[in-house]
């Protein structure tokens, strides 16, 4: 494991630096943003998403989650977007909303039941592409792993699925009720395959950002998408700063996949992908174990020289995800025999963020700042 990195190494980051694609902030011998205006200082390194809202707390992607996460103190709130049939942007994280809604207890919803193949994998469910916007807006969110997570199902048809209008009528209102912008990382999901079906995403995204303002180089979110050709288009439309997602190192890109380029993860955070992804994106959001493999046994083992390479390339690093519950740690943080229960997430965190990352996603942003805070310039 590297050394971990002191409080006072880093600077903040902000849209100013990220949209004037300046150098990344936060390795060594790198530019800060010192000088660059008050959206330099907006943001601190390292930086931590609410992963679909507070989704370690209340049901994912639901203003309950969006909103706990918030008022915790997270620094970029996460949304997913899928369209609907009417070509409404929902949040979701996938297009399949079997576990997500209660839509398996609506009679009237029962022929919509259908499979279908996503991405190369087959699914068997009930999806967002089916349903307008209004049918949608009859079902009630629910928990997606109750297993894991049985205290969350007491907020089980609390809250319908938001639309991502929504979503920005609400980061509005509560940027003007706290006196600051409140920012988002915004994702296209499986944006090839909805393109086939009439329902291209990167244009409904742009329209709805700019009109409410936030397509500009300074504007408070990232965008993100696991499809590099789905941030090129996003490039084309908005200014805003933008995230290549990027799978385990054995994952391909589905646009790869469907255009025959032989390119996996492993390809894209070598020195020389690296500097490919720089040329149209401001930053990558990789796979933990791309930043820190596991071992044989499920054990951290030493960190990668990703972190260093992609800075050195001059790009930021948000990879995903962190949660509490043993089930998610790596095997010696692990803390008992109930897979349900905390285990050592505050050394994982730790271990993360000391690898030099510029921010990560969690289901707890909670305990994320409260690692973070070790990190983070005085």
């Amino acid at each position: 494991m590297q050394k971990r990195q002191q409080p006072g190494r880093r600077t903040v980051l902000g849209a100013a630096a990220l949209g004037a694609g300046a150098a990344v902030l936060g390795g060594a011998g790198q530019a800060g943003a010192a000088g660059r205006g008050t959206a330099g200082r907006e943001l601190p390194v390292p930086l931590i998403v609410g992963h679909r809202g507070a989704s370690g707390y209340r049901p994912e992607h639901t203003f309950g989650s969006y909103q706990l996460a918030l008022d915790m103190g997270a620094d970029v709130i996460e949304q997913d977007l899928v369209p609907t049939k009417d070509g409404h942007l929902v949040c979701r994280h996938e297009n399949d909303i079997t576990a997500t809604t209660d839509v398996s207890a609506h009679p009237e919803f029962a022929g919509r039941r259908t499979t279908k193949t996503v991405d190369g994998q087959q699914l068997t469910g009930w999806f967002t592409e089916d349903f307008t916007l209004a049918e949608l807006k009859t079902l009630r969110a629910k928990e997606r792993i109750p297993g894991t997570r049985q205290h969350n199902t007491l907020y089980d048809g609390r809250w319908q699925v938001p639309t991502f209008e929504e979503v920005l009528q609400w980061a509005e209102r509560e940027g003007r009720r706290r006196g600051r912008r409140v920012w988002l990382h915004i994702e296209t999901k499986h944006p090839t395959y909805f393109r086939g079906l009439g329902l291209g995403l990167e244009e409904r995204v742009a329209k709805a950002l700019r009109a409410h303002g936030r397509h500009r180089r300074n504007s408070p979110n990232f965008l993100q998408s696991f499809e590099p050709s789905s941030i090129r288009r996003l490039g084309e439309l908005v200014d805003c700063p933008k995230v290549v997602l990027l799978g385990t190192l054995k994952d391909r890109p589905w646009d790869f996949t469907a255009a025959g380029d032989p390119r996996t993860v492993a390809d894209l955070v070598t020195p020389e992908g690296l500097k490919w992804i720089a040329g149209f994106a401001e930053g990558i959001g990789p796979d933990l174990t791309v930043i820190i493999p596991r071992d044989k046994d499920g054990k951290l083992g030493t960190a990668s020289s990703v972190v260093k390479d992609a800075h050195a390339a001059g790009l930021v690093l948000h990879p995903y995800t962190v949660r509490n519950e043993n089930t998610f740690l790596p095997a010696d943080f692990r803390r008992g025999t109930d897979p349900n229960a905390y285990g050592d997430s505050l050394g994982v965190f730790k271990a993360y963020l000391g690898t030099g990352i510029d921010g990560l996603f969690s289901d707890n942003p909670d305990t994320a700042l409260l690692a973070a805070e070790e990190f983070r310039t005085r």
